[in-house]
């Protein structure tokens, strides 16, 4: 029964990953969170392990997304150059301070900034033209901030990284694919700091690889490859508002989730 509702939360996450920008981490964490209550995995463990699990769906469904953006030209790879170095660096802090940084704290106000963010995108106005995007120093380190929340979060940061191009006048499609491309870094480079983290837990359930819980991995990763390529398929047909307003929407939804769901 469990095995099947991970496969189920793989078709979710890897819809939302192709077709707003996003890894899946934002439907896959809170999911498997229940479910491991279901399963009577200890508490103490339960958090790292769904976060672990679910940066390294992400790693899956990121190239799925990725490369159907790419095909329809949809990535900016001279921003994602930039922007993904200062990913990694914040996707390994991430990792590090995950058992360190007060986790329901993080969690409400990230909430609160995903709602500031959808109001922001439906109801803001146009950006200036002449903002745009910032240098090295600037795109890489909005990328650390990305990646150290992303990774304490186990999401693809796409909640963060289309806003901020948006805001520069990066184009809907361009922001969408080059977020899914952005979400590659952050997942391999969390994962694999949650598998190292992990692996002297003895709290764990078996078939766990440190925070990795290869179960629940495996049945996700599945049917996620197919969903995402829908997701990005119908992305690149949307008009760029209502695609937008769309991932506002989304937005909004996640910081109700997470400031108000415990």
């Amino acid at each position: 029964m469990l095995i099947a509702l991970y496969a189920l939360t793989g078709v979710f996450a890897g819809f939302s990953a192709g077709l707003f920008g996003v890894g899946g981490g934002l439907v896959v964490v809170p999911v498997l969170l229940a479910l491991f209550a279901i399963k009577g995995i200890d508490p103490s463990a339960a958090v790292h392990l769904a976060i672990g699990t679910s940066l390294a769906t992400i790693v899956v469904t990121s190239i799925s997304s990725t490369l159907t953006h790419r095909r329809r030209g949809n990535v900016d790879w001279g921003i994602f150059k930039r922007y993904g170095s200062g990913l990694v660096l914040g996707a390994i802090i991430g990792a590090i301070t995950a058992d360190l940084t007060p986790g329901p704290i993080l969690r409400v106000a990230f909430g609160i900034f995903c709602m500031l963010m959808a109001a922001q995108l439906a109801f803001g106005g146009q950006p200036k033209p002449g903002r745009a995007l910032p240098g090295w120093r600037g795109l890489s380190g909005a990328g650390l901030v990305v990646g150290w929340i992303s990774s304490l979060f186990g999401i693809a940061g796409g909640g963060m990284t289309v806003p901020y191009l948006l805001f520069h006048n990066v184009k809907t499609k361009l922001a969408v694919g080059t977020s899914a491309a952005a979400g590659f870094p952050i997942a391999v480079t969390g994962a694999i700091g949650y598998y190292f983290t992990g692996l002297d837990n003895l709290q764990l359930p078996p078939y766990s690889a440190g925070y990795l819980y290869m179960p629940a991995f495996i049945s996700i990763v599945v049917l996620s490859i197919p969903t995402a390529k829908l997701g990005a398929e119908i992305a690149s047909r949307l008009d760029p508002l209502l695609l937008k307003r769309c991932f506002a929407g989304f937005l909004f939804s996640v910081g109700c989730v997470l400031v108000f769901g415990g």
